[in-house]
């Protein structure tokens, strides 16, 4: 009976340092991910995006389209029909069907816990745990999964899985999983680095919209 006492907690002391060890490996790729992207002066990514509610019988095909350019936490992003300007202390929302432009006070509200452009290679510093998932090849495409989980157990996000192109450390997909069942998934699917664009990309023209009749707020 001591011997099996003592075998059952070895066991639990090899799983957790399995645990700890498979943690070091996912924020050590985590870190060489966000430091190698960081290094860009910026990044154009095109991308799809699909959303799936099975509860509700929400899916949204053929997937959604969009473009998006990052200077450090600067960006501007065409989505669903509207452009948001981020100029790294105010936020833009152009809606080109309506005509109206909003204007606000720092970047998308973050208290959601929702992923949002500016904070795509931090935002696993802080109020999550994280996991090596699983290697999949996709369209001949190695991708290391990582799985994240929010420490907050009220935030709105229940996991976060990060797909990474095991060959150029890039980010390739990110899904996120909502308490509500919906499962929201970004794909990139072209990807530059070190463009040259204009600094106006993250300013806004105030002049230019209300002369073509934007209503602006």
């Amino acid at each position: 009976m001591k011997k099996i006492g003592l075998l059952f907690i070895g066991l639990c002391i090899s799983i957790s340092a399995m645990g700890q060890t498979n943690s070091s490996e996912a924020k050590k790729l985590l870190d060489e991910v966000s430091n190698k992207m960081g290094t860009y002066r910026n990044m154009v990514i095109g991308f799809n995006s699909s959303l799936i509610n099975r509860e509700a019988g929400i899916t949204n095909d053929p997937p959604i389209r969009g473009k998006i350019t990052l200077s450090g936490e600067k960006y501007n992003l065409d989505y669903l029909g509207n452009t948001f300007i981020f100029d790294g202390k105010k936020l833009v929302v152009i809606n080109q069907d309506e005509k109206e432009v909003s204007i606000n006070n720092g970047n998308l509200d973050e208290e959601d816990g929702f992923i949002y452009p500016s904070k795509l290679l931090t935002f696993y510093k802080e109020g999550y745990n994280y996991q090596m998932g699983a290697l999949k090849n996709s369209n001949g495409r190695k991708v290391q999964y990582i799985d994240l989980t929010p420490i907050d157990s009220n935030s709105d996000i229940v996991k976060v899985k990060l797909g990474i192109d095991a060959k150029t450390k890039h980010i390739y997909k990110l899904t996120q999983i909502g308490s509500n069942g919906a499962e929201t998934t970004f794909t990139i699917t072209k990807f530059k680095s070190n463009q040259p664009i204009s600094a106006q990309l993250f300013s806004f023209d105030r002049t230019k919209y209300a002369k073509q009749g934007y209503y602006i707020d």
